[in-house]
């Protein structure tokens, strides 16, 4: 599974995953204000054999799968409760 990580410029350490073919423009508007201008970092392709640094690489697949986009937060720092944003309808 193709991936972008895109790196928040108003929290340190906040990245989005974005699935192939998605736009950050498609995310919710809400996370995309408190995330602010993305800067792509790295492409990636995964799967159930790579590990990733901070991530638990199934999850990451299966949000991409269902929503488009993981969003992966400094540990306990999840004080927007963007976390708990509703799937993205398609």
């Amino acid at each position: 599974m193709k991936c972008d990580v895109l790196r928040s410029s108003l929290r340190d350490f906040t990245y989005i995953y974005l699935a192939a073919g998605q736009a950050f423009e498609d995310l919710p508007t809400a996370l995309r204000k408190v995330f602010g201008e993305p800067t792509v970092v790295m492409s990636l392709e995964l799967s159930t054999e790579r590990q990733l640094a901070r991530e638990d690489v199934n999850e990451v697949m299966r949000n991409l799968s269902e929503q488009g986009y993981h969003l992966q937060m400094p540990p306990q720092e999840d004080t927007t409760g963007l976390l708990e944003l509703p799937p993205q309808q398609h």
